[in-house]
């Protein structure tokens, strides 16, 4: 499958259109929804306008840049003008939102073509969505960002905007084999995402290699708040190679809940680094690190709780049995537990800053092992304490499983590093 940095450049000289791009997605999606279910939504009538009016507009001259007439998949969580936001529940299907989210306004604007709406699980938690994984339909894609994952992996979209809580970007787009990023926590808007635990969603990208994630985070790249750095240009940081050539792998924690077969792709992925002159440093981790789980887990559940409880108790039947486990855990946690929480999530990140001092980018598996059986959406334990911390990620396949499923690594870097982990993963993959 060809990537937005291969196609782009046909746009913009007039060698491919949009109608072309659109027309090779909806191949894809008569080829591939009917098993894989990856869209919540769909609107080809739409999709069709937009290709044509930015079609139109390259035979004016008119380029709005390298997202000119690409295809993208849109989460259902996330609010599209007069799309649905059903958000995995039967009876938000025909809540119609009233103005884009910040997000999908960027990429409007940069002149993406908006396809539909990708399947979420319930509310963006745990209980598992009808989407199947492209590489074994008995294994889960993840969750929560379960369509987004499978409709990049089988060409339906070139990106998908996701969304990760604990370990929804990541997860997802390891058991299905692309690519992600979830950036620092507030680098990207949720203005018009329905929220799980506003202190820790994030909006990322999947697509199918490391300068497409690039070139549409560059887009949607709207801080929440004042103070953040101006975002410089990645595919130029990109080109000029990351500042360091040191990265620490982090032990511990994240060997001891490895599966066999991802603890063995590890180990020969950083075998081959250290033959392409990288230097891999064993890093232990704080010992509060073993508590984040647990944090983690009481800071969703209360501000989960926040915003849904009222609806949850008028209609229980809406929201499946793991989120409303979830949601009665969040009303029954008290106050000072909550804070202690917090105060234990801040010691943390000023624990964590300091071990960047010494290498550039760390690394860790993407997830425990390969994609488990579809009853589950898979264990987010490696993926939430970046949640947890806010700290960008960025994963890429780097083996395959014996049964053929695909086996990632990730790289976590500092708060607001994204432009040096999207630097080091380009290096990574070009040696």
């Amino acid at each position: 499958m060809r990537t937005i940095q291969q196609v782009a450049p046909l746009i913009r000289d007039g060698q491919l259109t949009p109608m072309d791009l659109l027309h090779e997605c909806w191949n894809a999606i008569d080829e591939h929804e009917s098993r894989i279910r990856a869209w919540a939504f769909l609107d080809r009538e739409s999709a069709q306008q937009q290709a044509v009016q930015l079609t139109e507009e390259l035979r004016r001259g008119q380029y709005r840049g390298p997202l000119h007439g690409i295809p993208v998949g849109i989460k259902d969580i996330i609010d599209v003008f007069d799309w649905p936001t059903a958000a995995g529940s039967t009876e938000w299907q025909s809540a119609y939102a009233r103005q884009d989210a910040d997000c999908v306004r960027s990429l409007r604007q940069a002149g993406a073509v908006l396809l539909g709406k990708t399947v979420t699980t319930a509310y963006a938690s745990f209980d598992p969505s009808p989407t199947r994984n492209p590489h074994d339909l008995t294994r889960t894609p993840g969750g929560s960002s379960s369509g987004s994952a499978a409709a990049v992996a089988t060409g339906m979209c070139y990106a998908a905007l996701a969304s990760q809580t604990g370990g929804s970007i990541t997860r997802p787009a390891s058991y299905c084999g692309v690519w992600s990023l979830k950036p620092s926590w507030g680098a990207v808007s949720t203005n018009g995402v329905l929220p799980l635990a506003p202190s820790m969603d994030h909006i990322g990208v999947m697509a199918r290699d490391v300068h497409d994630l690039a070139m549409v985070y560059q887009v949607i790249y709207q801080p929440m708040e004042m103070g953040y750095p101006a975002l410089p240009d990645l595919l130029l940081a990109m080109e000029e190679g990351p500042a360091v050539t040191r990265l620490g792998r982090l032990r511990g924690f994240f060997d001891q809940h490895t599966d066999p077969e991802m603890q063995a792709a590890m180990d020969a992925f950083c075998d081959e680094l250290r033959g392409d002159d990288w230097q891999i440093i064993d890093i232990g981790l704080p010992g509060s690190f073993a508590e984040v789980s647990a944090r983690h887990r009481t800071i969703m559940a209360v501000e989960a709780a926040a915003y849904h409880q009222t609806r949850f108790e008028r209609k229980p039947q809406d929201y499946p049995p793991r989120i409303s486990e979830l949601l009665r855990e969040g009303i029954a946690t008290s106050a000072p537990e909550y804070r202690h929480a917090q105060l234990h999530q801040g010691l943390l990140r000023e624990a964590m800053a300091t071990l960047f001092d010494d290498v550039g980018v760390l690394l860790t598996p993407a997830t425990t092992g390969p994609a488990p059986d579809a009853a589950t959406t898979g264990d987010p334990a490696y993926n939430s304490p970046w949640s947890y911390l806010g700290l960008p990620t960025v994963s890429f396949p780097i083996a395959t499983s014996r049964d053929g499923l695909p086996l990632c690594a990730q790289l976590i870097g500092a708060a607001d590093a994204e432009a040096e982990v999207l630097a080091v993963a380009a290096r990574l993959v070009a040696e």
